[in-house]
């Protein structure tokens, strides 16, 4: 026991000898414009491993030894800095970090701390003067510009440190130590996808064309389960190449406010910092950082010539630590820019890197996209060149685009965008996939992004897959449990022939449903059938349940997740239709086509034909007949969307869509039962408010101008899910209203948490609002209205009704964001309350990830 006591006490005297030889380091790591804390900075004592990370607020605190040292602080997106510890028992610091290639002077401002007026500022006064002279110097301003472009974009496991097994054995993934690549500021990470591009771009002024030639492409890693173009579309979007001489800056599928917006001097505050030299060009520095740190705006400096011209010279951008902005923890945004002879502006790098963080406490991806630029000219193209610019697609890849050489990339990659490490992704990716539990891990994840199993790994050989799977199992009152399988033929069967189609079955009707379809692509697939530009021309028949009063939009009509209803759904027909189709789009956004359907609706007990006669006897009807001649024209110019098998999925509104159709058919001639005419119009757009958020709209109108049954008539979208849908009326029966006129509108306003963020403590939630008003005005002629008689028409169905003078409303307020992937809605029906067997109001929801 003698023994014990004797080492314990001898441990503690140690220890106290150790701790009295150490000095306690602590203090503050904070950016020099806007003094705010930076997180996970990186402190080490040179030439030692003593050092520490900084928290979530850029506080650090550790242990060193009593003879002091150099102590370099590190931080992505600026200069390292080094400082030396003089010895003594406690070093309290505060480490002002500037923007990387850039040596700040003594900066005497501290913005957020005093009293900034906008009035009589001469760093107010400086920025109008850069802002007025923007667009003098644009390139864009000559008639001809070229340039090549090589873009890099890498996302990667940060910080990444593999873990040793407890018991010493060798691990499945041990491997991976070999692919870790180090940053420039010491942080370690792991690549886990990679993507290079080489391409030129044209641009034409008048008339105004701009064209990209891709070289080369070449892309591996875990996002290989995505769409190859798809994924490229949506990672196009999200990484915007910046321009802050526009007013907003379009970055993760949001808009922020350039610091050289014209409402920039209303939303920032700016500060003159230091004059110095950038490029051997003498600079001003100016400082800038927004009033409200919570919204879509920057922090950082601009580089302006100190000369007349006022040229900005290099940008560095940073988003303020309380961004409502989900997944970025940091980002840093890095432009150069150099004078042509003329004063022409001409950017020769676009850098952006982003920690993403689903928590705080977690590591997170880091990723990097750079865009280097060179061989600007502004000559006139030579006559090979300009053939360019008579091609239809905005963008031209060469056949050899995809199978480069490695010659070919170690010629074209610029020096900062070679890795440290030489082990490639792809190398990687070969190694994952030799683990079977990596692989089977892979296979089940690709089939819950895509919807589909095939039957063949390899892309080139796969023929056939089964799915979508989300359409296996669903129910409804009238089928009671709808079982469903299906599949469809891949670009390994055919690049232009596709087969297509499904059988289902209902436990409650007992019914055996199918589709068959065979499409024919005038032109070669890379991946689906339905990717743009579609022109083909399809075959299709079918027969299955028809829910009349609901169109499923923007899901399959038996997608399990729509299954739970706040009421019941017995509003429904059986209907055998045969259709043939020719579509076709073009680049300009103009896509036109013609359909012949034809197509038998049978009644049921839910929803019966009781048909008018002459005389005005009523007699029930089992079915009735139409063949239906369709034209339709769709304008889109740079929609942005991301491609599935069957759907486009919208990553942005931005686009102004319009659609117009109109439906044609003779009584009598190939078995038509009625003569029909309607026509129906729609737009649909986007507008942005700057940092005041956004505004979806979509109105449509329609008409139908025969004397039909009710089948044939207008029926609004009822929404019988507890789901938010769009273009769907929450709180409004199936069949509740038949209309053959109608005007609609469905309006939504995010407001990007603009009034939330200004609430003390509710703003750490980083909710955001959202306002809808939506609303139909519908309107039933005399000839279609079977109160007043009218041979051939049917009766209503019991709850229905012609819509008075007043449209219907219904408008609701919720918050999105929560938890960073929920919305909740509370919508209330605002007029024709006392329809009965009605919902006034009540909850609704969806789920949607978004920055």
């Amino acid at each position: 026991m003698r023994k014990k006591i004797v080492v314990l006490l001898l441990s503690l005297f140690i220890t106290g000898m150790a701790n009295g030889q150490n000095i306690t380091i602590k203090g503050l790591v904070t950016d020099s414009i806007t003094d705010e804390g930076l997180p996970y900075a990186s402190l080490i004592l040179k030439g030692t491993s003593i050092g520490a990370a900084t928290d979530g607020d850029g506080n650090f605190s550790f242990f060193a030894p009593s003879t002091g040292g150099l102590l370099q602080v590190s931080y992505l997106g600026y200069d390292t800095k080094e400082l030396r510890i003089t010895p003594g028992r406690t070093n309290e610091l505060k480490i002002q970090l500037a923007p990387s290639g850039i040596t700040l002077g003594e900066v005497t401002v501290k913005p957020g701390r005093e009293h900034y007026s906008k009035k009589e500022n001469p760093a107010v006064a400086f920025v109008r003067q850069v802002i007025n002279r923007r667009r003098s110097n644009d390139p864009r301003n000559h008639d001809y510009f070229r340039y090549d472009e090589y873009g890099k974009m890498i996302f990667a496991m940060n910080e990444y440190q593999p873990k040793p097994k407890k018991n010493g054995k060798s691990g499945k993934f041990d491997f991976l130590v070999e692919f870790v690549d180090t940053l420039d500021a010491g942080t370690t990470i792991l690549p886990v996808s990679e993507r290079e591009k080489v391409e030129t771009v044209y641009f034409r002024r008048n008339p105004r064309s701009e064209k990209r030639v891709v070289r080369g492409s070449q892309s591996s890693g875990v996002d290989e389960i995505f769409s190859r173009d798809g994924i490229q579309q949506f990672l196009n979007e999200v990484f915007r190449e910046v321009d802050i001489f526009q007013n907003d800056i379009p970055l993760f599928l949001q808009r922020f406010v350039s610091p050289l917006s014209t409402m920039g001097p209303n939303y920032y505050k700016y500060y003159l910092l230091d004059t110095l030299n950038v490029n051997k060009q003498p600079c001003v520095d100016l400082g800038f950082a927004p009033f409200n740190s919570e919204t879509f705006g920057f922090t950082g400096h601009l580089y302006v010539a100190l000369d007349s011209t006022y040229f900005v010279q290099k940008v560095i951008l940073n988003v303020p630590r309380n961004i409502n902005l989900n997944f970025v923890s940091r980002m840093t945004i890095e432009q150069n820019f150099e004078r042509a002879a003329d004063s022409t502006r001409i950017i020769t790098k676009d850098d952006i890197e982003v920690n993403f963080k689903l928590s705080e406490k977690s590591k997170g991806m880091y990723a990097r996209r750079l865009n280097i630029y060179s061989n600007h000219s502004f000559d006139e193209p030579d006559e090979e060149q300009m053939v360019i610019f008579r091609e239809s697609a905005p963008v031209i890849t060469r056949k050899d685009a995809y199978r480069q050489p490695n010659e070919f990339w170690a010629d074209s990659r610029p020096e900062e965008a070679v890795r440290r490490n030489p082990n490639s992704v792809g190398e990687l990716m070969t190694r994952l996939r030799s683990v079977p539990v990596f692989y089977v891990t892979e296979k089940v994840v690709s089939t819950l992004v895509s919807g589909y199993i095939p039957t063949n790994k390899d892309p080139e050989r796969n023929k056939f897959e089964f799915g979508p799977m989300n359409t296996t199992i669903s129910g409804n009152n009238i089928e009671g449990l709808r079982l469903r399988t299906g599949g469809t033929t891949a670009v390994g069967f055919s690049k232009r022939l596709f087969f297509d189609g499904y059988m289902a079955y209902g436990t409650h009707d007992e019914v055996f449903k199918y589709d068959a379809l065979v499409e024919y692509s005038f032109n070669d697939r890379k991946e689906y059938r339905k990717e743009f530009p579609v022109h083909s021309i399809r075959l299709e028949y079918m027969y299955d349940i028809n829910q009349l009063g609901q169109q499923y939009m923007y899901t399959n009509k038996d997608n399990f997740m729509l299954s739970i209803r706040r009421m019941k759904d017995t509003r429904a027909t059986y209907l055998r239709r045969g259709e043939l189709t020719y579509y076709r789009e073009h680049y300009n956004g103009i896509g036109y086509g013609a359909v012949v359907r034809a197509f038998r609706e049978y009644s049921t007990k839910y929803s019966e034909f009781h048909r008018i006669a002459p005389d005005a006897t009523v007699t029930p009807v089992n079915h009735y007949d139409m063949t239906e001649l369709e034209f339709k024209f769709r304008y889109g110019r740079n929609e942005k969307f991301y491609q599935t098998r069957n759907e486009r999925i919208p990553i942005t509104y931005d686009a102004l869509i319009f659609n117009f159709s109109h439906t044609m058919a003779a009584k009598n001639f190939l078995g038509s039962s009625y003569n029909y005419q309607r026509t129906d119009i729609g737009i649909q757009k986007r507008f942005w408010f700057s940092a005041f958020g956004y505004l979806d709209v979509i109105a449509k109108a329609g008409k139908v101008w025969s004397a039909v049954p009710y089948p044939l008539l207008i029926l609004p979208n009822a929404n019988l899910t507890y789901t938010i849908q769009p273009e769907a009326y929450t709180n409004m029966n199936a069949l509740e209203f038949i209309n053959d006129e109608y005007a609609s509108w469905d309006l939504t306003y995010y407001l990007n948490g603009n009034l939330l963020n200004r609430l003390p403590l509710v703003k750490k939630l980083k909710w955001r609002e959202v306002f809808c008003f939506r609303g139909l005005w519908g309107h039933l002629t005399e000839k279609n209205n079977p109160a007043n008689g009218g041979n051939g028409l049917y009766l209503f169905p019991h709850d229905s009704f012609t819509m008075g003078k007043a449209p219907y409303m219904e408008a609701s307020v919720g918050i999105e964001n929560i938890f960073k992937f929920l919305r909740i809605d509370y919508a209330w029906r605002l007029n024709y309350r006392d329809n009965p067997g009605i919902q006034t109001g009540g909850i609704r929801c969806t789920m949607r990830l978004s920055f």
